[in-house]
């Protein structure tokens, strides 16, 4: 697949495409439901060419975080051993552990990374649902604002179709299996997907379900990064060590723990977060 480069502070009067940051100026509107042969076809060629358009133009930020991550994933996937933290041998036992895998190494490898979670319930015209993904923050950017740059690892089967027509199996053949690509492109690549699926299943004589409309497909990636928690054991790995008194490791009682003994300066204290467990 060949990506038109596009450098961050490349600025195009011209184009639709200003640094890569304003998407799909051309309007998505629901086109008007048409049996003509020749408007059918004009539709999912229209569909097409929005769709190469948004996913072949990519920006430099964007290009660096994607092979990292296929390098990441093509490594945890060769590996002999898996890395599930939930017990299970194989790291494609448990989705939610590949994912913070991927993300930790790309912490590892200088990238901002965090696993966000979208959780939402029922409201009008969508069902409620959840959804992780890993997201990365460009912090560094000469932009004022901090540009947000979403993975999705397994994008292409986000909008697989049973029973799907030709057409639409045509268009999604395109997508990449791995997404990585800021939230401005995502949005755009979600109206066009999904004004594509709606034609689809009208076309097929399917019912279309709460989970393919437009805002539900939005909420999916529209979601908070989760925290991580710090535990003693964590910020203080020394001083587990050195007690003898502690019976378990994972789980320590401030009544029986003498900090001030063990830390060299109660500075420190101040500027930690600890949890009790």
């Amino acid at each position: 697949m060949i990506f038109e480069f596009l450098d961050e502070n490349e600025l195009s009067s011209g184009s639709s495409y200003n640094s890569g940051d304003d998407y799909m100026s051309i309007d998505l509107e629901e086109d008007e439901d048409s049996c003509d042969p020749g408007e059918n076809k004009l539709f999912w060629e229209t569909r097409e060419k929005l769709l190469t358009d948004n996913l072949f133009r990519t920006s430099s930020m964007e290009l660096k975080i994607r092979l990292a991550t296929k390098e990441i994933v093509k490594e945890i996937k060769s590996a002999k051993v898996g890395v599930c933290n939930c017990g299970k041998t194989e790291i494609n036992g448990c989705w939610l552990c590949f994912q913070r895998e991927v993300s930790d190494r790309l912490r590892k490898a200088g990238y901002n990374s965090g696993i966000c979670k979208a959780k939402w319930t029922n409201i009008k015209e969508v069902s409620a649902g959840e959804h992780t993904y890993i997201e990365v923050l460009d912090t560094l950017s000469s932009k004022k604002r901090d540009i947000r740059v979403i993975i999705e690892l397994n994008f292409r089967s986000e909008f697989e179709i049973v029973k799907a027509s030709q057409e639409y199996n045509h268009l999604i053949s395109w997508l990449p299996e791995i997404y990585v690509g800021k939230t401005e492109r995502l949005e755009s690549l979600i109206k066009i997907l999904c004004l594509a699926s709606k034609k689809c299943m009208e076309d097929c004589k399917m019912h279309i379900a709460p989970w393919r409309k437009l805002k539900y497909m939005q909420a999916k990636w529209n979601g908070i990064r989760e925290s991580k928690v710090v535990l003693l054991q964590d910020i203080f790995p020394g001083v587990l060590k050195r007690s003898n008194r502690l019976s378990r490791t994972t789980m320590v009682s401030l009544l029986t723990f003498d900090l001030v003994e063990s830390l060299n300066s109660s500075s420190c204290l101040n500027s930690m977060a600890i949890e009790v467990l």
